[in-house]
């Protein structure tokens, strides 16, 4: 199986969460782009949390998340799956996410784009305790048994507009 290696993070100028997925999709990995799969549920989310229209342009979009403090990476640097299921992430290797939390002293709170990004990130890091940690239901398309559609999901993210003031 081929080994996947993840995105760069998208580091706004003194940004106060970092939001982490797992590993990017295959299609964002053949993209470069994060959440370029058209049907999840990411970038509405997004748009909904920060009260803007939700532009078309991918550059846009990661300006939109700058522009309100955002930092998004993944918890996952390199791993082997096949698909783009998290149930398939196998020998993963894990981000340098604490040098980044260090490097990134106003990050308020850690939120977790759902149980896969937070199991993953336990497993090979403690949490420290001058920030929060937040999981929220995953923004894939893939129903789940509480969170089975986007207008499910956006009641729980929309506790992130909470740090954005």
């Amino acid at each position: 199986m081929e080994k996947l290696i993840g995105l760069p993070p998208v580091l706004p100028k003194s940004p106060v969460l970092l939001l982490l997925g797992s590993m990017p999709s295959s299609a964002s990995l053949e993209q470069q782009k994060y959440y370029a799969y058209p049907r999840n549920h990411f970038w509405p989310l997004m748009a909904c949390v920060m009260e803007e229209e939700l532009p078309d342009e991918y550059s846009l979009r990661l300006d939109m998340l700058r522009r309100n403090r955002i930092a998004l990476w993944d918890v996952v640097r390199t791993c082997e799956r096949k698909g783009s299921l998290d149930q398939n992430i196998s020998n993963e290797e894990p981000n340098d996410i604490v040098s980044l939390l260090k490097g990134q002293p106003t990050i308020r709170a850690v939120v977790f784009n759902g149980a896969k990004a937070q199991a993953v990130y336990d497993r090979y890091f403690a949490r420290l305790t001058h920030i929060e940690y937040i999981r929220l239901p995953s923004s894939s398309p893939v129903p789940g048994r509480v969170y089975r559609c986007l207008e499910d999901k956006i009641s729980a993210w929309q506790q992130l507009s909470a740090y954005l003031k």
